[in-house]
């Protein structure tokens, strides 16, 4: 399983490096292009391509960090590292289409006579080059926060071609120069929509939110339901990576030796595992224990508990 571990990593990594010297060179021919043609689109679609570059190599180097051992320092490793990446990546490709935007609306009031020629072969290479990418990185880890980022931004590249081939078609057989702008428009709006919910899963990690798919309750609710718990209380759930998740809580227990407290430890462990969750700190809490002919529950004052040896059917 290690092995197959490391050449899955090892080929994600290349994978990225190659993608990332074939987007450079597109970014080039598409700059020339767009300036030659007087295309609007396919300059929006090189500077997009410039941040998917600089996407590619956060996430290449992202990539490379997160599988970085834990040290005396780092005690939770560099998991981390990735969704960082993935923030400053999708943040870019926010910033980036207002920027899209603001051209975009220029050229409208200002229309330029267009290469319709250029645009459609340009687009043409665009499209079988982040199409090969996407396929490529979509057979690695898909869970990953920082992949999926860069998988996102090589997917608006392949859209955003696909637009520019049609709006090419479009601008040749009616000669409305205005399609070009209107493609920006597009497509800044398209990158925008994909960004954000990179962004906001991102933010959410990084500020240690409730991972998503997640419910604090539900998480409660199946832990209070463990044979041997009386509550569960001061429950904390968040995310170490993209795909890693921790959990801190105090449970109480009937007053009983650590050796006997084992077992319940290991049915709460298997049901957390149920949700994802396989990095748990627990700190059992123990309460006197008193005989009772209406079963086990806590006394007001949340200090006693008051028991008998049916609690564990009733519960």
């Amino acid at each position: 399983m290690a092995h197959h571990h490391h050449h899955h990593t090892t080929t994600t990594g290349w994978v990225l490096y190659a993608s990332l010297i074939g987007t450079l060179g597109f970014t080039a021919l598409e700059v020339v292009a767009g300036f030659q043609a007087h295309s609007l689109a396919l300059l929006s679609d090189a500077g997009h391509n410039f941040t998917d570059a600089i996407a590619l190599l956060l996430a290449a180097i992202g990539f490379a960090w997160q599988d970085r051992p834990a040290n005396h320092r780092k005690t939770y490793g560099y998991q981390r590292a990735g969704v960082i990446t993935a923030f400053v990546n999708a943040i870019t490709l926010i910033v980036v289409s207002g920027y899209i935007l603001f051209e975009a609306v220029s050229r409208l009031i200002h229309p330029a006579d267009l290469n319709d020629r250029t645009m459609m072969w340009v687009a043409g290479i665009g499209l079988a080059l982040n199409g090969a990418i996407v396929f490529a990185l979509t057979r690695g880890n898909r869970s990953d926060l920082n992949i999926r980022a860069a998988v996102v931004h090589m997917a608006g590249d392949a859209v955003g071609a696909v637009a520019i081939i049609i709006g090419a078609v479009a601008i040749h057989f009616t000669g409305w120069s205005f399609i070009d702008p209107v493609l920006s428009i597009a497509l800044a709006v398209f990158i925008v929509y994909t960004a954000w919910d990179i962004t906001r899963e991102s933010l959410n990690i990084l500020l240690e939110g409730l991972p998503r798919g997640i419910e604090l309750s539900n998480v409660t609710a199946a832990m209070a339901g463990v044979d041997g718990v009386l509550d569960v209380h001061d429950l904390h759930i968040w995310s170490l990576g993209s795909s890693t998740h921790a959990l801190s809580s105090h449970v109480l227990i009937e007053d009983m030796p650590p050796s006997s407290s084992e077992g319940i430890l290991k049915r709460l462990t298997q049901v957390l595992a149920g949700f994802g969750i396989h990095h748990a700190t627990i700190q059992f809490e123990h309460v006197p224990c008193m005989l009772h002919e209406n079963g086990c529950s806590l006394t007001p004052d949340g200090r006693h508990a008051v028991c008998d040896h049916n609690h564990h059917h009733h519960h």
